[in-house]
């Protein structure tokens, strides 16, 4: 078996333990709470990670270093570290010397940071209560603010301080914390009328606003910290009025799906992409949908012999190529040598897609080589596989493999159909319909374009697929005449018949099929 599932997340800053996908065939693997490949650009590591989910001898990684003594070091003081004071840190009693730092915790136990940053729980270390709550008894001041991390809690203290009232500053032990972490502080944090966040505006910061929200709806309010990541890199710019006034403004938190207000309204008309085009290799379908569309699925419909692979072939060639984009594909019906033999074919213009062919138009194995090189080049070509009797879990998780780690730009399936049967034969059209509805949000959320291939029957009606059809932003359906007499038996034709990007529809000129090179080429 190739992939583990449901096991310990390797990463550092993850306490999940049973929501990380490791192929160990592939050597990589993708955390379903962190949303983390595995390997990815300076990633910490525990310490046990390279030994569970083994990487190649080239891969560099950084693990987390272990300390297990709970005797602090004699030379520790209370000393100025990255613009804290040292009344700031005394305050809280953080010690510091050049290796590590000690955060003693109100429950009697330290965590410690061994410099410049990575994180270590010393022997007996508990994260079930907010680092600085001692300091800051229930009730005692309108407003509670939490950050992610201790550093930013002594700055955002030390900023915030010298108004003439208690500032009430506490940090979260881990932004993966639990359920039984919250209970313990819930009747704490009750305790202050407004809980003002500041955190990284990150997916974990995200999920440290959810669940706050969840417990207190009306109270939670979020620092907007702009270009800054956190509150100690406005303390260490200097900026401690900035941060004073983004405290001030912190607003009402927002639960993800809303949008209220004009500042949010316009945030989204300005940063927002309602939806990015490249252009396919035919201008006649360009001048309908004006192109392959990212954030949700394209729909190809088609009966057997039409050229559907064909002209998924060529748009993938354009695309990888001729546009500088990253394909991922899903070609059931057909080996990775074709796939590769026949991406080769457009790019020496020869028909190269047997040993056959090869010989007779005189391509040596080494142009062969060197081209399908150049086209996969920098994995910007990619396939990958699925068992159509696995999981619909297992298919999801190979797409978002290809985004995430080999960060494709468009997927291309091939064909729909196949995928009914995830999970076995019974319940093909439930299996598409939450395969469909999940490839939308996927789609969407990681803004990439999903084109699909779907059968038809000779009556012109899709089998298993019409809720995909559905979920589409764009269909398109091909025709071929196969009893036409000569050449013309070659074309087939397209017809836009859904666009909800663009509106228009209706006929968007041909493909030729080029009998002599196997080359589809749109008019």
């Amino acid at each position: 078996m190739s992939e583990i599932s449901h096991v310990p997340c390797p990463h550092a800053d993850c306490e999940s333990t049973k929501a990380f996908s490791f192929n160990t065939e592939k050597k990589c693997g993708f955390c379903h709470v962190c949303e983390k490949s595995y390997p990815s650009r300076g990633m910490r590591l525990k310490p046990w990670a390279s030994k569970e989910y083994p990487l190649d001898d080239d891969m560099r990684v950084v693990e987390m270093e272990v300390v297990v003594d709970n005797t602090p070091s004699t030379d520790l003081s209370f000393r100025e570290y990255r613009g804290i004071l040292p009344k700031t840190m005394e305050f809280f009693r953080v010690k510091t010397n050049d290796v590590k730092q000690v955060y003693p915790y109100p429950n009697g136990t330290s965590k410690v940071r061994i410099l410049p940053k990575d994180f270590s729980r010393n022997a007996g270390f508990k994260a079930d209560c907010l680092f600085g709550s001692n300091l800051f008894p229930a009730n005692c001041a309108q407003k509670i603010t939490v950050c992610e991390g201790e550093l930013d809690a002594l700055s955002a203290y030390q900023m915030l301080s010298g108004d003439g009232y208690t500032k009430a500053v506490v940090a979260l032990p881990s932004a993966s914390v639990g359920g039984k972490f919250w209970a313990n502080v819930t009747a704490y944090l009750d305790s202050f009328k407004e809980i003002i966040l500041s955190t990284d505006n990150d997916d974990k910061g995200r999920r440290v606003a959810e669940v706050l929200f969840d417990l207190f709806p009306s109270k939670v309010k979020v620092v907007d910290h702009g270009q800054f990541k956190d509150a100690n890199d406005f303390l260490q710019a200097g900026r401690r009025q900035a941060y004073k006034d983004a405290w001030w403004s912190a607003k009402k938190y927002s639960p993800a799906g809303f949008t209220a207000g004009a500042e949010d309204w316009l945030k989204a008309v300005h940063e927002e992409t309602p939806y990015e085009y490249t252009p396919t290799f035919s201008e006649s379908l360009n001048d309908v949908i004006r192109g392959w569309v990212k954030g949700g699925i394209t729909v190809v419909k088609a009966p057997p012999g039409t050229g559907k692979t064909s002209v998924f072939r060529a748009s993938q060639y354009d695309l990888v190529v001729k546009k500088g984009q990253r394909v991922g594909v899903l070609h059931m019906e057909e080996m990775k040598s074709t796939t590769a033999r026949g991406m080769a074919t457009y790019h020496l213009g020869k028909n190269v897609n047997t040993t056959e062919d090869q010989d007779f138009y005189g391509v040596t194995n080494e142009e062969l080589d060197v081209a399908i090189a150049e086209v996969v080049d920098d994995n910007k070509f990619i396939a990958f596989e699925v068992n159509p009797q696995d999981p619909i879990e297992d298919t999801l998780k190979q797409a978002k493999y290809a985004v995430t780690v080999y960060g494709c730009d468009y997927l291309f399936i091939d064909h729909l159909q196949r995928l009914a049967y995830l999970s076995g034969v019974d319940g093909a059209t439930a299996n598409l319909t939450e395969l469909g509805v999940r490839l939308v949000e996927f789609a969407k959320r990681r803004n990439v374009g999903i084109v699909c291939i779907s059968h038809v029957n000779d009556d012109g009606k899709t089998k298993y697929a019409k809720s995909i059809e559905e979920e589409a932003i764009m269909l398109l359906e091909l025709k071929r005449d196969m009893k036409a007499e000569g050449d013309d038996s070659n074309y087939t034709f397209v017809e836009v018949t859904k666009n909800r990007p663009y509106s228009q529809l209706g006929k968007a000129g041909s493909f030729y099929y080029d009998m002599e090179t196997t080359m589809v080429i749109g008019t």
